[in-house]
Parts: C-alpha cells; sequence; structure tokens
C-alpha cells in the first residue's frame, strides 16, 4: 500500500505563495498517478491539480495559471506549488495516489493539510 504525508500548510495572505510536498512510502511511487484534492468547508472534495505517470498535467479551470503540480520519483515526493492565492483557494488539500491493475482502481489518501487565504 501506499502511505501519503503532506505537509506545508499555512496561513497565507491574498497574493501570497506555497509550495506543499507530499512525501510517499510503502510502495512503488512512480508507477501511480497523483493528484491534489482540496476540500473546502461545507463543500464537495475536489480535484485541484492531477499528473500521470508520464508526467502530464491538468489543473481545474480556478487554478489554472496559479498552480504547478510536479513529481520527483527520485524522492517518492509530488509538489504542489501555488501562487495568487485567493480567499477561495482555502481549503483542506489532500494529496492522492491512484492506479487501475487487473483487480480495479487503489486509491490512497494522505491526512490532509489546511491552507487559509485571508488578509
Amino acid at each position: 500500500q501506499l502511505q501519503l504525508v503532506e505537509s506545508g500548510g499555512g496561513l497565507l495572505q491574498p497574493g501570497g505563495s506555497l509550495r506543499s510536498p507530499c512525501a510517499a512510502s510503502g510502495s512503488i511511487f512512480s508507477i501511480y498517478a497523483l493528484g491534489w484534492y482540496r476540500q473546502a468547508p461545507g463543500k464537495q472534495r475536489e480535484l485541484a491539480a492531477r499528473i500521470t505517470v508520464g508526467g502530464v498535467t491538468n489543473y481545474r479551470d480556478s487554478v489554472k495559471g496559479r498552480f504547478t503540480i510536479s513529481r520527483d520519483n527520485a524522492k517518492n515526493t509530488v509538489y504542489l506549488k501555488m501562487n495568487s492565492l485567493k480567499p477561495e483557494d482555502t481549503a483542506v488539500y489532500y494529496c492522492n495516489g491512484a492506479r487501475t491493475t487487473i483487480a480495479g482502481r487503489e486509491d490512497y489518501w494522505g491526512q490532509g493539510t489546511q491552507v487559509t487565504v485571508s488578509p
């Protein structure tokens, strides 16, 4: 199984930047697609950014041009760099690792890290 641990959350002012790492262990990191999801109070969890095994990225529209997801397979770490933060980016951010095998889909989640954007 894949274990994921996020860090790097915090309280930031609008316009600020943050780089959050998610460290993985317990399985072969490079075979998983990785994603950062977020959940704001009273809202459903939503995908913010995703990176495939091959390094292809995609983002939800509201973070395009501001967020960058990257992976370092040698360090078993996926990063989310957030620039030009807005109050609406406030949420708990969760790291996800996923793959599909003959047995079905596997999903693994970190415990989440709080990002708060406020004046």
